[in-house]
């Protein structure tokens, strides 16, 4: 079976191609349109079909859209409540039924050769747990999923027996720890539906004195549900604009949400145990990119075994859309082999963009060792390897490296990045190293969507990956699947006795992840990196 799962319409639209139960390609829209969670400045103009990202997938196996068997819809819009929860503000949620119901037509013109007919509608929720549940390393799971909204819910909580999916309590509209997050969000001065993450960070520098009010409104119910009843935020902090100065009671604020989330978060995953006996949980759903939520649930939940789909978002949904189908077909898929599910170029192919681009390179005998050389002296290094990462995390095939012993660097990346300075990088160690500096989190941590207790022996010597609180937001490399990253751990370390670097990821503010080698030339012509190392290739700043 040859299956498109598209995640279209309101933020992150993907696609994602599943040939015979393998997970062949994953790409969101954004890296080819370079415009961030496929959001026009234009308000309501966000009606976007992941149209290059599915014509991408299907290049990459060779198909043409009249070979497609199924596509896979990530939204039932027979299932929406038309706002009858009063959740859809603005009217987003109808428009973006309205289109789903258009959708095949629009898919025929998007891709011409399509049969409109194959077109299925995947439920929200189902299509996250499926992209978590149905991609994890292990067999038969429970699976946790919550977001925002989709449809007329914000959570299902269920189990998968030899593919199929035994729902066992879902969230009805109006209450959604998503959407109170976003609100939140809102009203610390940040982007709404897509910078939750800071707002994680943010927690990291209060104290959760609010709590006791905020879990009477933020609370499970026992039942495999919750209520999230409304709060005013500014009771406890103003409201602010972006450009206002951060208060402590912003942070306090921020600190007894997340908080109250993670515990709500808590009492769903010791339901599902009980009702399932399932030693191994799979998450997704955009709560389920809140990395210090997921530590708690694997070091306090009854389950033995924690896994985050890395594209957890509503781009993940283009997968598990896929998945389920594949499984409703009788398919049983192969377990997710990792994130570099998108695009990807041969040497020759980035030696002419370098060419074209009448730049000055040279190709050194191992890049890796060149690139561990140039961070050892303090460099800071664009890196670009492989095929890009599925999801929201630079996962060492697009990111940008520094030393982690100097602690000044955490204020250079985040004035490379045009980021605020409260916000943490991340620290990518071999994984047969992370044990000796991280604890409480899992390893392997492969996706960067879990947080680990920084040893108190390495906070001084790491200053720039250790977070306020003492905690990194790890990712393992494992040689066998990334060799040149392992390589160039190895030669760091030989040079600095420093078994990790800085990672983040390769972008400035207000745009996409790099995604091409444009991408990756012009990021590195506007931002203050000393390498680009793409490919086998070096290009140095000063050349």
């Amino acid at each position: 079976m040859r299956i498109l799962g598209i995640n279209a319409v309101f933020h992150d639209p993907a696609a994602a191609l599943v040939v015979d139960g393998e997970i062949v390609a994953a790409a969101e829209e954004e890296r080819f349109s370079r415009r961030k969670h496929g959001k026009s400045p234009v308000p309501f103009s966000t009606w976007e079909l992941p149209e290059q990202a599915a014509r991408w997938c299907l290049d990459k196996a060779g198909l043409t859209p009249a070979d497609l068997d199924a596509i896979g819809y990530s939204y039932d819009p027979a299932l929406a409540d038309d706002d009858a929860d009063g959740t859809d503000e603005g009217g987003w949620e109808r428009l973006r039924t309205l289109y789903a119901r258009r959708a095949p037509a629009f898919l025929k013109t998007a891709l011409p050769g399509v049969d409109p007919g194959i077109v299925r509608f995947v439920r929200h929720h189902v299509a996250h747990a499926a992209s978590a549940a149905l991609a994890a390393p292990f067999g038969d799971c429970a699976v946790l999923t919550s977001d925002g909204r989709g449809e007329a819910e914000s959570h299902l909580a269920g189990e998968y027996r030899d593919g199929k999916l035994e729902e066992l309590a879902s969230q009805p509209l109006p209450h959604s720890l998503g959407l109170a997050y976003e609100s939140l969000t809102e009203h610390l001065g940040f982007h709404r539906s897509s910078d939750e993450y800071k707002v994680m960070a943010l927690a990291s520098y209060g104290k959760p004195r609010f709590l006791s009010t905020v879990a009477e409104h933020i609370r499970a119910t026992g039942d495999g549900g919750f209520r999230t009843d409304p709060l005013d935020w500014s009771e406890f902090a103003p409201a602010r604009t972006s450009s206002d100065e951060l208060l402590p009671e912003h942070a306090d604020l921020a600190a007894s949400v997340q908080r109250a989330v993670e515990g709500v978060l808590l009492e769903l995953a010791r339901w599902l145990h009980e009702r399932t006996g399932r030693t191994d949980l799979a998450l997704a759903g955009g709560t389920a990119l809140n990395c210090v939520a997921n530590t708690r649930l694997h070091a306090e939940s009854p389950f033995e075994r924690v896994w985050v789909q890395p594209a957890a978002g509503d781009a993940g949904t283009a997968l598990g859309a896929a998945l389920q189908l594949a499984a409703d077909f009788g398919e049983r898929a192969a377990p997710m082999r990792g994130a570099g599910l998108g695009r990807g170029w041969t040497d020759e192919e980035l030696e002419n963009w370098l060419r074209r681009a009448r730049i000055s390179y040279e190709r050194p005998a191992d890049i890796a060792d060149t690139v561990a050389a140039a961070l050892a002296d303090d460099h800071v290094v664009a890196w670009f390897q492989g095929r890009a990462e599925f999801g929201p995390r630079a996962l060492g095939h697009r990111s940008l490296l520094a030393h982690p012993g100097r602690k000044e660097n955490l204020e250079r990346l985040n004035d490379v990045k045009g980021r605020e300075q409260f916000r943490p990088v991340a620290p990518m160690v071999l994984a047969d190293r992370a044990g000796e500096l991280f604890s409480r989190g899992p390893v392997p941590s492969p996706y960067m969507l879990f947080v680990h207790d920084v040893a108190e022996p390495w906070r001084d010597r790491i200053p720039a990956v250790t977070h306020v609180d003492g905690t990194a937001r790890i990712q393992t490399v494992d040689p066998d699947d990334e060799p040149v990253l392992a390589r160039m751990l190895r030669g760091f370390e030989s040079r600095t006795g420093l078994p990790t670097v800085v990672n983040t990821s390769l972008n400035t503010a207000g745009r996409p992840m790099v995604d091409d080698p444009r991408d990756a030339l012009e990021c590195f012509g506007s931002a203050p990196v000393d390498l680009l190392a793409i490919g086998p290739f070096a290009v140095w700043r000063n050349a």
